[in-house]
């Protein structure tokens, strides 16, 4: 199920990751598929770190956001990164076609979550592993500090 970004529609939403009207970013975009936030993105030469490969931040980057949106999407909650561990298994080339990030919370204790992310390639080669851990806030914690929108705003039908 494709899922709208509530944020989007706010004045000063400039996220680097998924923000549509920053010049510069990423403009991602995320499905729920059972208990699983998906995201298909196309790299170009923009986001390159050695000729023809994507660069390892973007791909940490990616990785983040698409965890984050797993805790917002399945947790209902918003949370901050506490720790960010990639381990990148081999180059993800840009020639490849779009890349596939798939991102699943797992074990949680107390206000810790940590999410598994996967990035494969073009071809369908898993390229890059993720153990990512975020620090979760209560539902009114989050809708008061965080501006998390609630459930239902993610899929609310587009005008």
């Amino acid at each position: 199920m494709k899922v709208f970004n509530p944020y989007n529609t706010l004045a000063l939403h400039n996220c680097f990751g998924c923000a549509k009207k920053n010049p510069i970013g990423l403009a991602l975009e995320f499905e729920l598929i059972g208990d699983e936030v998906i995201c298909e993105w196309l790299p170009t030469a923009n986001y390159q770190g050695f000729e023809g490969m994507l660069h390892g931040g973007i791909i940490s980057t990616i990785m983040d956001e698409v965890g984050a949106w797993a805790v917002q999407l399945i947790l209902k909650t918003a949370g901050v990164t506490s720790e960010l561990n990639v381990k990148y298994l081999k180059p993800v080339r840009i020639s490849n076609g779009a890349i596939k990030v798939k991102a699943k919370p797992g074990e949680q204790i107390e206000r810790l979550v940590n999410v598994n992310v996967e990035l494969l390639d073009g071809n369908g080669k898993l390229c890059v592993e993720a153990h990512i851990q975020y620090f979760v806030f209560p539902e009114k914690i989050a809708k008061e500090k965080f501006r998390y929108p609630g459930i239902e705003a993610f899929f609310a039908p587009k005008n």
